[in-house]
């Protein structure tokens, strides 16, 4: 049940993905060009999808004890800024302004055929990896 719950919920990102635009690269390019043609659509989705999301968690966390296929919420304690996140921050912004793409709409621009996509998202894998092996090889340091 857990593994087709997962599908429909990509499935339903992917689909606003798409109707938000955010799958076209050049569409993100143009929002994160606030000196030439910008294009200020993108924020009205991320204002939607913030104030959506917020409403969403204030209403399940009030209603259930817990989640329906889990044995507890998971959600996020730490509230500390650190280099890691600094970091990892700064290789996506500058992998979305390059690519136009993030990770969930460079896999559902693949899907539709986006040109860049196949020289992004091989190169997004790379970085992950890499990323993991770091993280790993510095926790065997420490």
């Amino acid at each position: 049940m857990r593994p087709l719950l997962g599908f429909l919920a990509g499935l339903l990102f992917g689909v606003g993905l798409v109707v938000a635009g955010m799958s076209d690269p050049a569409k993100v390019l143009n929002f994160l060009d606030i000196f030439g043609r910008w294009d200020p659509s993108l924020a009205f989705v991320m204002g939607g999808a913030a104030v959506t999301t917020f409403i969403g968690y204030r209403v399940v966390l009030s209603r259930l004890q817990r989640p329906l296929i889990l044995a507890e919420f998971q959600i996020p304690t730490r509230q500390d800024i650190d280099r890691d996140l600094l970091v990892g921050a700064a290789i996506f912004g500058i992998g979305w302004g390059i690519g136009g793409f993030c990770p969930g709409p460079a896999w559902t621009s693949l899907a539709l055929g986006a040109p860049g996509t196949l020289i992004f998202l091989p190169a997004m894998l790379a970085g992950m990896a890499i990323a993991t092996l770091l993280r790993e090889r510095r926790a065997a340091v420490a």
